[in-house]
C-alpha cells in the first residue's frame, strides 16, 4: 500500500530504554513525536529483563501523546511501522495475550551455560543461520524459560503457549485478534530461521527442544498484520521489523557500497550484499527485508559495550559521563588515554566471546576524562574491526552513522581515521522510527534523503595508528584476534 500525499504514517519504536512514537508524512518530514523511558531489570552480569506488560503500556501512552499533537491532529494517519529489539524473547498465552515471562534482553546471557551442551552443532547452527552459536540470541533464552517457569510449562502442557521475538507479543497485544505472528528480521535473531525458506528450521527446532505450534507463524515484512488498537480508528499496522534493520531504511533503500551503523546501547554495522555472497569471517548474514518484491540480505557485525559501556562508566567515575563526551571534542583536549579492553556486554562480532575481561591498559595517572576518551575510542576500534571484515568481500565508500552516540565528534573523528572510511553524520534523530516509517508508507517514491549534517574525512594519524595496533596486541593477548 502506497501512502496518499495527504496521509501519515505512524512509526512505533520500541527500544531497550524507551518506546517513541514518531509521525511522518509522505516525504518522510517528521512532524510530531512522543518518548516513553522503560526500566531494565539487571541482575549480576547476564539477567537483564524488562517488564512487557511495561513495554506495551508504554508504546500505548507514546502513541496517544504523538497522535494528539497539534501538527498532525485532523490529518489522515493511514498505516503503522512497529520496530523492536531484537533477539529479546516473551513467553505469553496463546489464548489471551498475558506474559508467561519476563522480556529477556537482547544483553540478557543467563543461558550460556545450557548452550555450551549444543556446541558441536554450532557450525551446523552457522551454516543454516549466518548467527554464530550465543546465549544473545532468542533460542537458548526459549529453552530455558521452558525449563525453569512453570506457567510457561503449563501453557506448553496445555496447548496455550505461545513462545517467541518481543515484536510478535507486542503485536498479540496491540493488534486486533491477537495474531501471533513474527516479520524476518526478528524471526532471523532466534537461531531457529532459516533465511533460505523465510521458515522455521525443523532441524534447529529439534536441536533446541522447540515446539513449531508453540512459535508464531511467519510472515512478510511488510503485510497487513491488522488494525492497530492505538491511536486512530481504522489504522492498520502494514510493517514490522528489527531496530537495526529499521534503522537501514532511514534514507530510503540501503546502497551496497555504505556501511550503515548506528551507534545506541549497543552498535551496529551493516551493509547490503547480492544472494550468496560469501559472508566474511566472523560475521552475521541478516535477512533485511523480505515480503512479495523479494529478500533482502545484509552482512552484519555487533559491538555490545556501546551506549551500555557508558552506563558501566558513570557508575565509576566521578565525572558527568554526558558533558564529558562534548568535552572531547574541544579544541583543547589534548590527552595520552590509556587502552580500554571493552569487554561491556561480552564482545560480539567478530570474536564471538560472552565473557571478556574489562579492564584499562596503562591508566596509571590517567583523570577520569581520559578513561572516557579510552572508552570511546575502544568502539571506533570494534567498529573499525567490523568494517575492515566488510570491506574484504567488496569495497565500501563511506560510513552513514546514526544513533545516539553520533553525536559524539571525538567518536565520528576516531571512527574514520581508524577505518580509512569518510562518516557521514545524518540529521537524522530517529533512525529506527524514520526506517520503518518509510517502509510501512510503502517506501514512497517522495521519500526525502535524509541530509548529511557533517562529514568526517579520515586523516592520516600516526599515534591513533600505533594506539590501534597496541589495541589489537592486547586484545589478541586475551584471547581475542580478529
Amino acid at each position: 500500500m502506497k501512502l496518499a500525499d495527504d496521509a501519515l504514517v505512524l512509526a512505533l519504536d520500541q527500544g531497550s530504554h524507551a518506546s517513541r512514537a514518531v509521525i511522518f508524512d509522505a516525504a518522510g518530514e517528521l512532524l510530531a513525536e512522543a518518548y516513553q523511558p522503560v526500566d531494565t531489570r539487571r541482575e549480576g552480569e547476564d539477567i537483564v529483563e524488562q517488564d512487557p506488560v511495561e513495554l506495551v503500556e508504554s508504546l500505548r501512552t507514546a502513541a496517544a501523546d504523538a497522535c494528539d499533537s497539534s501538527a498532525v491532529r485532523g490529518r489522515p494517519i493511514t498505516s503503522a511501522g512497529l520496530a523492536t529489539q531484537r533477539s529479546t524473547v516473551v513467553c505469553w498465552a496463546r489464548s489471551n495475550g498475558a506474559p508467561l515471562s519476563e522480556a529477556i534482553s537482547w544483553q540478557d546471557r543467563r543461558a550460556a551455560a545450557w548452550l555450551a551442551r549444543v556446541a558441536p552443532q554450532a557450525a551446523r547452527v552457522r551454516a543454516i543461520t549466518g548467527l554464530p552459536l550465543s546465549p544473545h540470541y532468542g533460542a537458548s533464552k526459549l529453552r530455558w524459560c521452558l525449563d525453569h517457569l512453570p506457567g510457561v510449562q503449563r501453557a506448553a502442557a496445555a496447548g496455550d503457549l505461545a513462545a517467541g521475538p518481543l515484536s510478535s507479543f507486542l503485536i498479540a497485544r496491540l493488534v486486533a485478534g491477537q495474531p501471533c505472528v513474527v516479520d524476518p528480521a526478528n524471526a532471523s535473531r532466534t537461531l531457529l530461521y532459516d533465511p533460505a525458506t523465510l521458515d522455521w528450521s525443523d532441524e534447529l527446532l529439534d536441536l533446541f527442544g522447540l515446539d513449531r505450534a508453540q512459535l508464531p507463524a511467519c510472515a512478510a515484512t511488510r503485510c497487513d498484520f491488522g488494525r492497530l488498537m492505538v491511536g486512530p480508528p481504522s489504522l492498520s499496522l502494514t510493517a514490522c521489523t528489527g531496530d537495526q534493520s529499521a534503522a537501514a531504511f532511514a534514507f530510503g533503500r540501503p546502497e551496497a557500497s555504505s556501511a550503515l551503523v548506528n551507534v545506541g546501547t549497543g552498535a551496529f554495522v551493516q551493509r547490503v550484499v547480492p544472494d550468496g555472497a560469501a559472508l566474511p569471517a566472523g560475521l552475521l548474514r541478516s535477512v533485511l527485508h523480505a515480503d512479495s518484491t523479494g529478500v533482502m540480505h545484509a552482512h552484519e557485525g555487533t559491538v555490545n559495550g556501546a551506549g551500555s559501556a557508558l552506563e558501566w562508566l558513570r557508575e565509576r567515575v566521578a565525572i558527568d559521563v554526558d558533558r564529558g563526551v562534548a568535552a572531547l571534542a574541544a579544541p583543547g583536549f589534548a590527552s595520552e588515554p590509556p587502552l580500554f579492553m571493552n569487554g561491556v556486554g561480552g564482545l560480539g562480532a567478530p570474536f564471538w566471546q560472552p565473557a571478556f575481561p574489562i579492564e584499562f591498559v596503562g591508566d596509571d595517572n590517567c583523570d577520569d576524562l581520559a578513561r572516557l576518551a579510552a572508552l570511546i575510542e575502544s568502539i571506533a576500534f570494534l567498529l573499525s574491526v567490523n568494517l575492515a571484515a566488510l570491506h574484504s568481500s567488496a569495497p565500501l565508500k563511506r560510513i552513514r552513522l546514526t544513533g545516539g552516540l553520533s553525536r559524539s565528534d571525538y567518536l565520528c573523528r576516531r571512527l574514520a581515521d581508524a577505518s580509512g572510511l569518510p562518516v557521514e553524520r545524518c540529521a537524522v534523530a530517529e533512525a529506527t522510527a524514520r526506517g520503518v516509517a518509510f517502509l510501512a508508507a510503502g517506501e514512497p517514491a517522495g521519500w526525502r534523503a535524509a541530509l548529511v549534517e557533517r562529514e568526517f574525512t579520515p586523516a592520516a594519524d600516526a599515534v591513533l595508528t600505533a594506539r590501534f595496533a597496541r589495541w589489537r596486541t592486547e586484545m589478541a593477548r586475551r584471547g581475542a584476534a580478529a
